[in-house]
């Protein structure tokens, strides 16, 4: 049904989720530590693939010598990402954290190229840096008065790009060998969930999740839309290129932002979020166009 659908609508669907997921977490983030938030999230997208399983599971991908670059990749991927992502919300906001992650492409790009030989257009190239662009214009603060936030704290949502990028590239050499966007998701979620729940057991002072309040289940709702979002980009991957999928999923940002004006009411609609959504969305376009 979806075999026509080119992949920019799919790297379109999962920076829209992605936002969502973002903005859930952070009202999951009033009650639960960043950390206990993050192995939730986790659980629950794996829990959710494992769902999917008696409709989507192909059992001859086992047997497959790839299915172990999904297992690497659930080592630091989600465990380490989220971690670091989660972090960034508490410390920085959903609006500037997801921006931040937003230098993605400059590592996927980078190790598109450099790792696995693909060529950059000089439209995705324009449209990369327009993204960038944006970027620098949605994380410009004022120069009067103080950050409330410790400056330290920028190095954890760029920590989680950096880390997701290598995600990016390891997913799309795996997916040539298993092309299954779902079973990339269902091994990589499982052994991050697995990674969590070590950490959680060995964490001193642990004690039990309280369901309380409605905190942890902002997080198995973010978990299910992170699942399907990484459903969504591991298409994106498998059908086009790194250099073409992941700028666009890096407009992430634009949707998080037009969520918090529109629907959580966070913040009100200014000049520069005009101006950003005005340049992203010509450099999608450019991007597209060179796929």
């Amino acid at each position: 049904m979806f075999n026509d659908v080119p992949p920019v609508w799919f790297a379109l669907t999962s920076a829209l989720l992605f936002a969502l997921g973002a903005h859930f977490q952070n009202l999951g983030l009033q009650r639960v530590r960043s950390d206990r938030g993050a192995a939730i999230s986790i659980t629950s997208s794996a829990v959710f693939f494992w769902l999917m399983a008696p409709f989507l599971l192909v059992g001859a991908n086992w047997s497959q010598s790839a299915v172990w670059i999904f297992v690497l990749i659930g080592l630091f991927r989600p465990a380490v990402s989220a971690n670091l992502a989660v972090a960034g919300l508490r410390y920085l906001g959903p609006t500037l954290a997801s921006t931040l992650s937003s230098t993605a492409p400059l590592f996927a790009t980078a190790l598109g190229v450099l790792w696995l030989g693909e060529s950059l257009t000089w439209a995705a190239a324009l449209g990369t840096l327009g993204i960038i662009a944006a970027v620098v214009v949605l994380t410009r603060r004022p120069a009067r008065g103080a950050a409330t936030w410790p400056l330290w704290a920028l190095a954890l949502p760029v920590g989680a790009a950096a880390v997701r990028s290598v995600g990016h590239v390891l997913s799309k050499i795996g997916l040539d060998s298993i092309p299954d966007p779902y079973f990339a998701g269902l091994v990589g979620f499982s052994v991050s969930a697995l990674v969590m729940a070590v950490v959680q057991r060995l964490r001193p002072g642990t004690q039990p999740v309280s369901w309380r309040g409605g905190g942890p289940y902002w997080f198995v709702a973010a978990g299910v839309i992170m699942g399907t979002s990484i459903l969504s980009l591991n298409t994106a991957l498998m059908r086009g290129q790194i250099v073409t999928v992941v700028p666009i999923v890096a407009c992430s940002p634009v949707f998080t932002m037009l969520l918090s004006v529109l629907v959580f009411r966070r913040e009100k609609l200014t000049a520069r979020i005009v101006l950003a959504v005005f340049v992203v969305v010509p450099s999608v376009i450019l991007v597209a166009l060179s796929a």
